[in-house]
């Protein structure tokens, strides 16, 4: 029922030093981690065609790149690598090379810029021949469990080169219980396991295997990552990976799962992250560019949708 004239909501929002005192604040800086691509080689500094103002770099580029992204007093930064063919197997056994890219990079911005938080992706696609998530059975679906032994050894390999935390993507079932107890037997009891936890089977991820040079040669991710269609079985997953030792939930893609992220943040207390991914990323960018609406303001709206829905940590390109 209306009290109106009495009640008048615009009150509380005539004056931007109103709307500044009621509004919940911006997420500051310290509550984004920024996803990096890192190649090997020297001064290498790769555009990303569909990701603007993003890019490959090799370990010193990066270190240059991350100066002033350090300054601004960012939470941390997730780490993605990249090999050549010529490298790749059908197991992605250089994913867990102690002189692979991830490696190299884990310790040069741990010695450089010691109070960012590391993280680093977990997975098999971009060391894969085949380009999917895990090695394959003979009927050409991805063996679950041996991919889970790689994963571990991948986690372990990252942490030994003095990454805070290992983010395992690949959606297999019981990555995180593998990926906690080689942690755990190796003596890294204090390495962070931020687990993408929901991944969806999403089509905006384009950009991203553009970049990671990841897409699979054949098939697709269905069968192992969550469907959109299916919400339950989707939250059970983030509730399997808490059950399994993970200290971080994640959802991914953002924008299109508020729905997700709102009830998983009513179902859990450890800390929720979401993945803003390249494909929203660059929608943005792009309805910018055609004069659709200013990049900046639809940056923010974004990102302040994501932490109304219960968002903690904002794995974001911005």
């Amino acid at each position: 029922m209306s009290n109106y004239p009495d009640v008048r909501l615009r009150r509380l929002r005539r004056t931007p030093s109103l709307r500044r005192m009621f509004d919940a604040p911006m997420p500051g800086p310290g509550k984004f981690i920024w996803p990096v691509f890192v190649v090997e080689g020297k001064r290498q500094r790769q555009k990303i065609a569909a990701m603007p103002g993003q890019y490959r770099c090799s370990v010193d580029t990066l270190l240059k790149e991350l100066r002033p992204v350090a300054k601004s007093g960012i939470g941390g930064i997730l780490i993605f690598g990249l090999v050549e063919n010529s490298q790749k197997d059908g197991a992605g056994s250089a994913a867990h090379d102690d002189r692979g890219a991830v490696q190299q990079a884990v310790r040069a911005v741990h010695r450089e810029y010691p109070d960012l938080v590391i993280f680093t992706d977990v997975c098999l696609c971009a060391y894969t021949t085949h380009g999917h998530c895990g090695p394959l059975t003979a009927d050409g679906d991805v063996d679950n469990d041996s991919a889970n032994e790689m994963l571990a050894k991948t986690a372990v390999s990252h942490a030994a080169a003095g990454a805070d935390g290992v983010a395992p993507s690949a959606m297999m079932d019981g990555q995180v219980r593998a990926i906690r107890s080689a942690l755990s037997s190796d003596g890294f009891h204090q390495t962070l396991l931020m687990s993408y936890s929901t991944k969806f089977a999403s089509s905006m991820y384009g950009p991203f295997r553009e970049a990671e040079q990841s897409a699979p040669q054949k098939g697709d991710r269905r069968g192992y990552q969550a469907s959109y269609g299916n919400a339950r079985l989707a939250l059970r997953e983030s509730a399997l990976d808490e059950a399994e030792g993970a200290d971080i939930l994640m959802v991914k893609p953002s924008l299109f799962y508020l729905d997700i992220i709102a009830r998983l943040r009513e179902s859990t207390d450890l800390p929720l992250a979401v993945y803003n991914v390249s494909g929203e990323y660059s929608m943005l960018i792009a309805a910018a560019d055609r004069g659709w609406g200013v990049l900046r303001d639809m940056v923010r709206e974004s990102s302040m949708a994501l932490v109304r829905a219960g968002t903690d940590l904002l794995i974001s390109y911005w």
